[in-house]
C-alpha cells in the first residue's frame, strides 16, 4: 500500500470478493488514514464463499482498533539480519518524515539512529556474549528516540550530541538495561554513531559523504540528500548475512551462540519427551526409569570416596594466613554440599524402592530431576551447571581438588605453582583472602591494593593502543598466552607482583 494504491485495492477486493479469490494488502501502516473507508468497504462486502482477506502491518498507534479487533491475528517474527532491520525501521518512516525541513544532516542523523537501533537488536542474537541479557529495545524507543532528534533541528540548529548521548543513554535505550558492562556498551555506541566527526562530515558540499559508520564495518557512502529511496538503495547494497565484527564482537563468537541455541534445543526437546504428569504425581515405573542414570552416575564418580561418610566440622580456630583459613572453609562447604546431596538421592531411592514414604521434598527433587533441571535446594548451596548429571561431576571434581589444595596449604606450597581457579566453588572469595595476605605480608593497608591482570587471552579488542588480532593460529579475533597472572599490586608500584603467586 502507498503512493496511489488505495483506489486500485478497493476495486481489487470487490473482484476477489465476487470470485471467491484471496486478497493480501500489504503496509497498512503505511496508509491509516485510509483504513476507515476500507473497514467501511468491508461492512458492505457479500463475499462469495473462499474468499478471503489477509492484511499485513506493523505496529502503528493510529490504526483503527475495530478494524484490528474484527479479524483474526497472527503475529510472526522479524526476520534477523541488520539489513531487514534498517528496511523494517523506513519502511515504518513516510518520506515526509525524512524530508522534514529540508535538512540534509537530519535526513543522515536519522540513518545513524536507524543503524544504532539496528545493532542493539541484532546484538541480542550473541546472548551473553553480546549483551548479558535480552533487552526490549523496540519501536517505542525508535520513535522516542526520533521524536528527540527531530525536535534538537527545529530551528535550523546543530544538533548537539550531549542531550543525543544523555537520554538515550540514561532514559531511552540505558532505560532497560540493568547490568554496568552493557551500559558500557551502549555508550561506546552511542559514542560512535553519534559523533562530532562522523556527523561533520554529513554537512560536506558533496553529493554524498563518504563516512565511517563504525571503526568495525568498511566505509559507506551517504546521499546529501532528505529523499527516503535514497537511503533505501543504500541499504539494499547491504550484505544479507551479518558478520560479528559489524557489532565488534569476535570472528568465533558465531560458533558459541549454535552451543548456546543447541543446548536450549536439547534442554527443550528433553521436557517435551516427557509427559507434563511424569513429575506431579509418583509413578514408580516412571521414575524409576527416568532417575536411574542420576542416581547411577552418582553411585559410580563416589566410588572408593570417603567424602560420603567423612566428618567434619566447621573450622573454629584462626589459622595461621587468610589464605589457609579460606581453603578449610572451602573444603568444609564442599564436603557438606556432597553429604547433602547424597542425603536427598538416598532418599530419593528409598522412595522409588517403596522403603520411605514420599516427602514434599522429594516430590520436588524429583519432578526437578525428570524435568532435566538442577534441583534449587542444591543451586542454593552452589551456582553450578544447570543440567543435574554435569552438575553431581563438577561437584565431586572439585571436592578432589579442594583436597589437594588444602594439602598444598597445609605444607606452605600452595601459591608456589600455578593454580586453576575453576576448582573452587568460591573464587571470588580466594581472591579477597589473597588480598588479605599479600596487604599482611607487606604491612601496608587492603584498600591500597589494586587487582592486576597480566598476559590474559583477549578476544576482539585492543589494549593500550596495540591490536591483539594477529597469531600464530592465523584468528582475526583471538590472542591467546598460555599463563594469566592475578596479583594484588599497590596502586604506584608493581613490584609485588612475585610474591602474589600465579594463578590461572
Amino acid at each position: 500500500m502507498g503512493q496511489g494504491q488505495a483506489d486500485v485495492a478497493l476495486a481489487t477486493l470487490r473482484e476477489c470478493s465476487q470470485n471467491g479469490e484471496w486478497l493480501c494488502l500489504k503496509n497498512l501502516h503505511l496508509v491509516t488514514t485510509w483504513l476507515p473507508l476500507l473497514e467501511k468497504e468491508l461492512n458492505g462486502l457479500r463475499p462469495k464463499a473462499g474468499f478471503r482477506l489477509w492484511l499485513t502491518a506493523e505496529v502503528h498507534p493510529r490504526f483503527p482498533p475495530i478494524l484490528l479487533q474484527s479479524t483474526l491475528k497472527i503475529t510472526y517474527e522479524s526476520p534477523p539480519g541488520l539489513k531487514k532491520n534498517l528496511l523494517r525501521t523506513y519502511e515504518s518512516w513516510t518520506p515526509e518524515q525524512i524530508s522534514k525541513g529540508g535538512n540534509p544532516a537530519r535526513a543522515q542523523s536519522l540513518f545513524c539512529l536507524a543503524w544504532f537501533h539496528a545493532v542493539c537488536q541484532e546484538r541480542r542474537n550473541y546472548i551473553p556474549q553480546g549483551w548479558t541479557k535480552f533487552y526490549e529495545f523496540s519501536l517505542s524507543d525508535l520513535r522516542a528516540s526520533f521524536e528527540i532528534i527531530d525536535r534538537l533541528f527545529e530551528g535550523a540548529k546543530p544538533l548537539q550530541l550531549e542531550f543525543v548521548h544523555g537520554l538515550l543513554e540514561s532514559a531511552i535505550y540505558g532505560g532497560h538495561i540493568d547490568n554496568p558492562f552493557d551500559l558500557r556498551i551502549l555508550r561506546s555506541y552511542l559514542e560512535q554513531f553519534f559523533s562530532t566527526q562522523l556527523l561533520s562530515s554529513f554537512c560536506a558540499p558533496q553529493r554524498r559523504s563518504r563516512v565511517e559508520m563504525s571503526p568495525f564495518i568498511p566505509a559507506i557512502s551517504l546521499p546529501n540528500s532528505c529523499t527516503l529511496l535514497d537511503y533505501r538503495s543504500i541499504i539494499e547494497t547491504l550484505p544479507e548475512d551479518d558478520r560479528p565484527v559489524i557489532f565488534g564482537l569476535p570472528a568465533n563468537i558465531e560458533r558459541s551462540s549454535q552451543r548456546i541455541i543447541s543446548s536450549q534445543v536439547i534442554s527443550q526437546l528433553r521436557v517435551l519427551s516427557r509427559s507434563v504428569a511424569t513429575g506431579s504425581k509418583f509413578d514408580r515405573e516412571l521414575w524409576s526409569t527416568g532417575l536411574s542414570p542420576v542416581l547411577h552416575l552418582w553411585r559410580k564418580i563416589n566410588q572408593g570416596s570417603s567424602l560420603i561418610h567423612q566428618k567434619v566440622d566447621p573450622p573454629t580456630e584462626v589459622q595461621d594466613s587468610p589464605i589457609h583459613s579460606f581453603i578449610l572453609l572451602e573444603q568444609f562447604s564442599c564436603i557438606r554440599l556432597v553429604q547433602s546431596i547424597h542425603q536427598s538421592l538416598a532418599a530419593l531411592s528409598k522412595v522409588i524402592r517403596g522403603s520411605q514414604l514420599l516427602t514434599p521434598e522429594v516430590q520436588k527433587l524429583a519432578s526437578a530431576l525428570l524435568n532435566q533441571e538442577c534441583p534449587l535446594m542444591w543451586q542454593k548451596e552452589w551456582e553450578g551447571p544447570e543440567e543435574p548429571l554435569q552438575y553431581l561431576r563438577a561437584v565431586v571434581t572439585r571436592a578432589g581438588a579442594i583436597k589437594r589444595w588444602a594439602e598444598r596449604a597445609a605444607s606452605h606450597t600452595l601459591l608456589a605453582d600455578i593454580l586453576d581457579l575453576s576448582e573452587l566453588l568460591h573464587p571470588d572469595t580466594f581472591l579477597n583472602a589473597l588480598r588479605q595476605e599479600t596487604a599482611s605480608g607487606v604491612a601496608i593497608f587492603v584498600d591500597t591494593l589494586v587487582f592486576q591482570v597480566g598476559a590474559l587471552q583477549l578476544e576482539g579488542c585492543s589494549f593500550d593502543g596495540v591490536c591483539l588480532c594477529e597469531n600464530q593460529h592465523n584468528s582475526p579475533s583471538v590472542s591467546a598466552i598460555p599463563t594469566c597472572y592475578l596479583a594484588w599490586v599497590l596502586q604506584v608500584c608493581e613490584a609485588l607482583h612475585s610474591s602474589c603467586g600465579s594463578l590461572k
